[in-house]
Formats: structure tokens, C-alpha cells, sequence
């Protein structure tokens, strides 16, 4: 032991000690793979995680002596973290990983230093905003791929129960389920293909244009009046006035002054953001199918009866908890908390469906 602030360490010092090492070696290692992955800002960022994991592993180096002979495995988590830093985008990772950073162990331990529990709070604010910023790329699309996935799943499982619960033939079952799948699809995408239309159609009509400005030289007004243009369009009074007032001058003087826009002009950029209806409309279409065929994969298969319901069950509740786990990594929630909500939510919807299936169908008998 050759380090003197080891002095009076036990064997069960020592054991803990070189688990923080190989924890901090593989938290280090998981910010160096993301970095690899990441260009600007956000490279440095991880980079600088990285260096600061390396200076925490340097302490217990020193506690230890050196390298010890044997060292122990980092725990599961922090091997999923490094596995999935070399396959996944980041936020799946750093979502992870934010988690980890709330619960640091040092703030209990007593050999290591009021530094290193500061750096473990400030790691994790650092890894909570690479978080949220990933997050903020991913939320429109994420949310639109949970939504109709979801709604595929549990709207067609409620359906195939119900049905499949008034006695019918398994043939009317599977053709209500593929039904069910087409009819919702095609709502999702029509639905989609609307509002996408109707929202590029709406900033279509309220992008501005300068007529006004360009007719200016031949029309019987002054600044004033064409003050109430950039007015109506957002701009204070002050501001309205001076630009209407270069406006007029330069009209009367023969220059055409195109080159001045408006405060609120809505252009390319807006239509960008809002995207393609078509894209939208065929997306929706695909993610709702995706969950959609789920519940009818046993009915398609041959299956029929309890045996094609229970596994109708067992695939859409797989589904749904894959889905409800994804939804609590990557909101920074407790994963089985949110998984139990969203299979909770999908069974419940099913149950009821079951259920007056069950009464339709012995009223039928």
C-alpha cells in the first residue's frame, strides 16, 4: 500500500476501490465511443467527460498502489452502456447514462474527494443537457412513431378480442383484423396527408409580400399609412414607421427596395418544418400497420380460439412494453414504471372489448 492516503484501508476498501476503477474505466470508455460518433460541440463535450472519468480512475489507482492483478467486471449496466455506444445513436445511451450519473456512490464514500463528488453532480447536468438536447431532435418523430404504433397495437388487439369473443369463425376474425389494420392505416395517413396539407396550405396564405411596398411610389400615401402594413404583420409602431418611411423615400426616388423584408415573413423554412404530406401520410400509414399486424400474426398463422388469443396477448403485451420501456430511457423515467403504464393502458382497452364481446355473443346464442 503505497499511497498514504490508503493508510488504515481494509481489504473491503480495497475491493470497493478497484470496482470504482473499473466503473470509472467503462464510463470513460462510453463517452469516448459516443465522442467517435459526434462532431463540434458535442465531441468536445464527451471528450471532456471522458478526461474527467480518466482523473477519477487516476485516485484509485493511487488508493490501490498501482494496477492491481485482478480486477473486477463493471456491473451490467455499464457494459450495456459500452455495447450499445458502438451500435445506437447517443440518446439512447446518454439517456442511460443520465441515470446512472444521479446515483453516484461517492457522496457516501469517504475516500474520495469533495472534487470528484462535485464532478459526478456536474456530470450529470452535463449528460442530462446532451440528453434533452438529443431529445429535442427525436420528440416529433419519436413521439409520432409511439403514437401510431401504439395505436395500431391496441386498437387492433381490441378489435380481434372483442370479435373474437362473440364466437365467430377464426376466417371472420383474421378478416376483421386485416380490416381493422387497412381501415386504421389508412385514417392515420389520410388524416395525416390533411392536417401536413392544410398547415403548409395555411402558411401558403399568411406569408407576406411587398406589394404594397413595391406600388408605393404610385399610390396616394405616406409612411403613416403604410406603417399600418408592418404593423398588422407584428412590428411595433416605432419600427413600422421608420421602415415604411425608407420605404416611401426610397420608392419616390425611383429605388426599388426589395431587399427590406418583413419582421414576420414565413418562408421556405416553415414549409421545411412542417415537412411533406405525402411523407407524412405514408409514414403514419406504415407505423400504424407495424403494430397493427401484431395482434393478427396468430390468426394469420392458422391459430384460432384461446390459443390465437393468448398469443395475440403475449406478442402485443411484448410490444407494448418494449415501446413503454423505450418511452421511460429516453424521457429519463423509470423504464419498467412507464412499460407497465403502457401495457396497463393496451390491456385495459382490450378487457372491455373482450368483455362485450363475451355479452354480444351469448345474446347472439
Amino acid at each position: 500500500m503505497s499511497a498514504p492516503a490508503a493508510t488504515g484501508s481494509t481489504a473491503s476498501d480495497r475491493r470497493r476501490w478497484a470496482r470504482y476503477l473499473v466503473e470509472e474505466r467503462a464510463e470513460g470508455a462510453v463517452y469516448r465511443r459516443l465522442a467517435a460518433r459526434r462532431t463540434g460541440e458535442e465531441r468536445e463535450i464527451l471528450l471532456g467527460l471522458a478526461d474527467a472519468e480518466r482523473r477519477h480512475e487516476q485516485h484509485w489507482l493511487d488508493l490501490l498502489g498501482g494496477e492491481p492483478r485482478r480486477l473486477p467486471r463493471a456491473g451490467v449496466r455499464s457494459r450495456l452502456l459500452g455495447w450499445m455506444a458502438g451500435r445506437f445513436g447517443s440518446i439512447f445511451v446518454l439517456a442511460l447514462a443520465q441515470s446512472a450519473e444521479a446515483r453516484s456512490p461517492y457522496d457516501a464514500e469517504q475516500w474520495a474527494t469533495p472534487a470528484m463528488r462535485a464532478d459526478e453532480k456536474v456530470h450529470f447536468e452535463v449528460v442530462r443537457g446532451l440528453a434533452a438536447r438529443g431529445r429535442r431532435r427525436l420528440s416529433g418523430s419519436f413521439r409520432a412513431a409511439v403514437f401510431g404504433a401504439n395505436d395500431g397495437l391496441v386498437s387492433n388487439l381490441a378489435l380481434v378480442l372483442g370479435i373474437g369473443a362473440t364466437g365467430v369463425s377464426s376466417g371472420f376474425v383474421l378478416f376483421s383484423g386485416i380490416a381493422g389494420l387497412l381501415a386504421g392505416a389508412l385514417s392515420m395517413g389520410a388524416g395525416e396527408f390533411v392536417s401536413v396539407r392544410s398547415q403548409r396550405e395555411l402558411l401558403a396564405a399568411t406569408e407576406a409580400n411587398e406589394n404594397a411596398a413595391a406600388s408605393a411610389a404610385d399610390l396616394d400615401i405616406d409612411e403613416n399609412e403604410l406603417a399600418l402594413v408592418y404593423r398588422a404583420r407584428g412590428m411595433d409602431q416605432t419600427e413600422s414607421l421608420a421602415r415604411a418611411r425608407r420605404i416611401v423615400t426610397a420608392a419616390q426616388e425611383g429605388v426599388r427596395r426589395t431587399a427590406t423584408g418583413p419582421v414576420l415573413v414565413h418562408g421556405a423554412d416553415d414549409h421545411e418544418i412542417v415537412g411533406s404530406d405525402w411523407t407524412a401520410a405514408i409514414s403514419s400509414f406504415l407505423l400504424f400497420a407495424s403494430g397493427a399486424i401484431v395482434p393478427v400474426l396468430p390468426w394469420i398463422f392458422g391459430l384460432e380460439g384461446t390459443a390465437a388469443i393468448v398469443l395475440a396477448l403475449v406478442l402485443v403485451g411484448v410490444a407494448l412494453l418494449s415501446t413503454g420501456a423505450m418511452v421511460g430511457v429516453l424521457s429519463g423515467g423509470p423504464p419498467l414504471r412507464r412499460a407497465l403504464r403502457q401495457l396497463a393502458i393496451g390491456f385495459g382497452a382490450a378487457a372491455i372489448t373482450y368483455a362485450l364481446g363475451l355479452l354480444f355473443g351469448v345474446g347472439a346464442v
